[in-house]
C-alpha cells in the first residue's frame, strides 16, 4: 500500500500539510480511576477489542502482561499454537497491560481458620472463609460468608490490598495451591480446594498441577447447635411454658357474654367481652361500655389472671381452673360468683374449635338475645306546642338547656322570596251551614308557613 502523499514531502519548513480529512481535534482521556487503583487507558488494536479475541491474546502467555521485555520481540500467531520465537517480519510488537488482559479475572479458593476459646467449653472455633486473586493487580481479599444466629461479626475480614509474604515479598499466583498454609498477618488458613475456573486457569494458563482437594472439616461448636434438643421421656407434670410462647403467642379466644342480674333488685342485662390467652391460660373479663349508662368508667370487670371454678382454689391444682376446652357458646361459667352465659364468639374462635375439637360451626352458632328491649329506653315523644313564639322556638326549649335561635336557610329564603302558593278549598262537614264556605290556603315557599283566609 502506497503512503499518502503529504507523508512522501519532505520534513521541511513549508512542506507540511494538514490532514483535510481529520474532523475530531479532542484529546482522548488517557488517565482514569478502576477498583480505586490509578490507571493509564489504554486503546486497543481493532482486531484486539473484543474480550474473546483479548481473552484468547492473554491466556497464551500470561508473562507477557507484567512488563519483561523480552517478551516483547516475539509475535503472536493466531491458530498456531500461541507465541513463536524469533523477529516479527513487518509486524510491530503489541503489549496488552495486566489491567486490560486480566480484568475481572477472580481466582477463588475455600478455606479455614481456627479460632482459639478461652474459657469456655469449646476449644476453638472453625471459621469458613473464601480468599478472593485479583489476576490483575495480585491482590488478595479474604471473606467469610455469613452464617445465620452464628453471634460473631463476618464479612470481609481482610479488604482487597497486596498482602505481604514477608518484609520484601508478596504474595502471587505461584504461592497459592491445595492442601497448604497461607499466612496473612500472622492468621494461618487452610485451603482446602478451589471452584472449576481456578483449577483449570492454574492448570492451563500458569502450567501448576494442583494439589488433592481436602474435605472441609465440620466446626463442633455448630454441630452441637445443630443439634436437637432431647425431650424429657418422663412426664413429671410441669408445663413447659417456653412451648407454649413459641406456639401460642398472640393467640386469644374472644367470647361475648351476658350476665342477667334481674332478679335482684335494681338489676339488669349487662353485656361482657371474655379475652381467653392460649400462651398461659388466663382470662380476661371487660365489660361493654355503652353511653349514658349511669355508671362510672371501670371496663374491667377481671383483671387477666387464671379464673378458678369455685372461689376457694388451691393455686397448684389446674385441674380447678378454667381451660379453653371448658368453653363453649351456649354454656355458663362462674365468674366471681356470677353466672355469665357465653352467647357468641367471633370467626377466630370458632375456627379454632372446629380445628382443635372438631366442633361444628352450627354448634357455635350465636344465641338471640333481646338485650336492647330489656335495656334500652324507649323512643323520645316530643311535648306539644305550648304557644309561646313559634313551633321551631317550643322545640328549641325541649333539646337545648340553653336556648338557641333556630337555624334559617338564607339562600331558600332569597330564591323563593314572594313565591306564594294559592290553594281555594272548602270545609267538609255535617253542618249545613258551613257546606257553603270557601278558604284560601296560601303556602310561602320561603319559610315554609302557610296562612287560611277566608274571604267576606
Amino acid at each position: 500500500m502506497a503512503a499518502p502523499a503529504h507523508e512522501a514531502i519532505p520534513f521541511l519548513p513549508g512542506n507540511t500539510f494538514r490532514d483535510v480529512r481529520k474532523t475530531d481535534y479532542r484529546l482522548p482521556h488517557s488517565l482514569g480511576y478502576k477498583n480505586g487503583y490509578p490507571i493509564q487507558l489504554v486503546h486497543l488494536p481493532t482486531d484486539l477489542e473484543t474480550p474473546e479475541r483479548l481473552a484468547e491474546t492473554a491466556g497464551s502467555d500470561p508473562w507477557i502482561t507484567y512488563g519483561d521485555a523480552r517478551y516483547h520481540e516475539y509475535e503472536y500467531t493466531p491458530g498456531n499454537g500461541g507465541w513463536h520465537g524469533g523477529k516479527k517480519m513487518g509486524v510491530s510488537s503489541r503489549f496488552v497491560p495486566a489491567h486490560v488482559a486480566f480484568d475481572k479475572v477472580v481466582l477463588r479458593f475455600d478455606a479455614y481458620f481456627k479460632q482459639t476459646v478461652h474459657e469456655s467449653e469449646e476449644q476453638y472455633h472453625l471459621r469458613r472463609v473464601r480468599i478472593l486473586y485479583y489476576v490483575e493487580d495480585d491482590s488478595i481479599a479474604v471473606v467469610e460468608p455469613p452464617v445465620e444466629n452464628s453471634g460473631i461479626p463476618q464479612g470481609v475480614l481482610i479488604k482487597r490490598q497486596k498482602m505481604p509474604k514477608s518484609s520484601t515479598e508478596f504474595y502471587t499466583i505461584r504461592d497459592f495451591n491445595l492442601a497448604v498454609n497461607l499466612t496473612f498477618y500472622g492468621k494461618t488458613f487452610r485451603v482446602v480446594s478451589c471452584d472449576r475456573f481456578t483449577q483449570r486457569y492454574m492448570e492451563e494458563t500458569e502450567h501448576l498441577r494442583l494439589n488433592c482437594p481436602e474435605p472441609m472439616p465440620a466446626d463442633p461448636y455448630q454441630g452441637d447447635r445443630s443439634r436437637p434438643v432431647r425431650l424429657p421421656t418422663n412426664n413429671t407434670g410441669k408445663v413447659d411454658k417456653l412451648r407454649m410462647f413459641l406456639e401460642n403467642d398472640r393467640k386469644v379466644l374472644r367470647f361475648f357474654c351476658v350476665w342477667d342480674d334481674r332478679e335482684s333488685m335494681f338489676g339488669e342485662l349487662r353485656e361482657f367481652v371474655l379475652h381467653y390467652y392460649l400462651v398461659d391460660d388466663c382470662v380476661e373479663v371487660r365489660e361493654v361500655r355503652k353511653p349514658n349508662n349511669g355508671r362510672d368508667p371501670f371496663p374491667i370487670l377481671l383483671r387477666r389472671q387464671q379464673l378458678p371454678k369455685v372461689m376457694e382454689t388451691n393455686a397448684n391444682d389446674r385441674s380447678k381452673f378454667y381451660n379453653w376446652r371448658d368453653f363453649r357458646v351456649g354454656c355458663v361459667i362462674n365468674v366471681l360468683g356470677r353466672r355469665f352465659l357465653m352467647r357468641d364468639c367471633d370467626d377466630y374462635t370458632r375456627r379454632f374449635y372446629e380445628d382443635n375439637l372438631g366442633v361444628q360451626t352450627n354448634e357455635m352458632r350465636p344465641i338471640p338475645l333481646d338485650i336492647d328491649d330489656a335495656k334500652g329506653p324507649g323512643e323520645d315523644e316530643t311535648p306539644p306546642y305550648n304557644g309561646f313564639g313559634s313551633v321551631e322556638d317550643s322545640l328549641g326549649s325541649c333539646k337545648y338547656l340553653v336556648l338557641k335561635p333556630p337555624k334559617k336557610d338564607f339562600i331558600k329564603m332569597l330564591e323563593n322570596e314572594h313565591k306564594v302558593l294559592r290553594f281555594v278549598a272548602k270545609m267538609e262537614s255535617k253542618h249545613k251551614e258551613d257546606k257553603d264556605r270557601r278558604f284560601v290556603i296560601s303556602y310561602r315557599l320561603a319559610d315554609d308557613m302557610m296562612t287560611i283566609y277566608e274571604p267576606p
